[in-house]
């Protein structure tokens, strides 16, 4: 079963940079390049390495254990560690300054933990490098959703409401006594059973 304990040991570093992999950046201004990593059994001595365009590396990072901040082994001069690992989350980010349109392109965050056998787990993210910004209008999108939600609320509002005034039509209709109206099926017509 070697091969099962190699696949528990691959999933156990996991490597991500967030819920999207794409980011926009002004030109000349600085932007976060986000990685975070997680792992079941803890580290010691991980390497990290940011890499632009899976061969530039730009910045190279070791992390002696959970209790100790990471420290630089080499990086490029517009690059700035800002993660922290002694906190919560295990955060290797970096921001990158002064933004070119040269920049843009594919940033891997691969990370290399010794105390999994070496286990390397790795994310990308795409970096978009814009003259300016351009605004969305979110408008038709939001009074659609107020829309559908709205009518989802009615829905759900129409069938408690129709639940409920079932429910009392049965429960009266069942509990009243119909001797004084002669009613089939009243309470003076139930007959006792025949005896043998």
């Amino acid at each position: 079963l070697p091969g099962l304990h190699v696949f528990a040991i691959a999933l156990a570093l996991e490597v991500s940079v967030g819920k999207t992999n794409t980011v926009m950046a002004l030109n000349n201004s600085n932007v976060l390049l986000p990685c975070i990593f997680t792992t079941c059994i803890g580290f010691q001595d991980l390497v990290f390495t940011w890499y632009f365009n899976s061969t530039e590396m730009i910045y190279h990072g070791k992390i002696k254990s959970k209790a100790s901040e990471p420290f630089l082994v080499s990086r490029n001069p517009r690059v700035e560690f800002v993660g922290s690992t002694t906190g919560k989350d295990n955060n290797i980010s970096i921001v990158l300054k002064n933004v070119e349109f040269s920049d843009a392109g594919k940033y891997t965050c691969h990370v290399k933990n010794p105390k999994e056998k070496n286990a390397q787990h790795n994310a990308t993210i795409f970096l978009t490098v814009v003259q300016k910004m351009v605004e969305t209008d979110n408008t038709l999108t939001l009074i659609i959703v107020g829309v559908v939600g709205g009518l989802i609320g009615l829905l759900i509002l129409f069938m408690l409401v129709k639940r409920v005034v079932l429910k009392e039509c049965l429960v009266s209709s069942s509990g009243n006594d119909n001797t004084e109206n002669g009613l089939a099926g009243s309470k003076a017509e139930q007959k006792a059973p025949p005896k043998a």
